[in-house]
């Protein structure tokens, strides 16, 4: 492996590390508190209880996808999307009642969480159809290509 490839499976490491082992192993070792968590976005506890069970997979695959380079362009883009929607559903900053910028603010802790989300589905979609590859039209066209990340380079 040379150092490029070693930067690269460390950068990708950084990006997955939050989903495995992190968080899917929360969600299985912590299952319960999980669907009560979901259920903030749907009343349905069986409807909660399947969204935890996508998320787990979603979170396991694509994972798996980036760190190996199999299929990264799509498993990027699926992981991109589970964090804008995560986004959207779990961190609603904007119906916090206390939402300040001095202080103390639930709100504000929100509202970071949220940014957070979305910065990790803009560095995921540079993954996907950013520099390097062939872009939205080539994804759509091949959407299990690889960027082949551990691919020797010449100097």
């Amino acid at each position: 492996m040379t150092p490029d490839d070693l930067a690269v499976l460390l950068s990708r490491l950084a990006l997955i590390l939050l989903f495995l082992p992190f968080s899917a192993l929360d969600k299985v070792l912590n299952f319960r508190a999980a669907v009560g968590q979901a259920r903030q976005a749907v009343a349905s506890p069986v409807l909660a209880g399947g969204m935890i069970l996508l998320g787990l997979a979603v979170e396991v695959t694509t994972s798996l996808g980036l760190l190996t380079g199999v299929a990264d362009r799509a498993a990027a883009a699926v992981l991109a999307g589970y964090c804008a929607v995560t986004a959207v559903l779990f961190k609603r900053f904007w119906r916090e009642p206390d939402f300040r910028l001095r202080g103390e603010s639930r709100g504000r802790e929100v509202f970071w969480d949220f940014l957070k989300n979305i910065a990790l589905a803009g560095a995921l979609l540079s993954i996907a159809v950013g520099p390097g590859t062939d872009g939205l039209r080539g994804l759509l066209a091949n959407p299990f290509s690889s960027t082949h990340p551990y691919a020797s380079r010449s100097p």
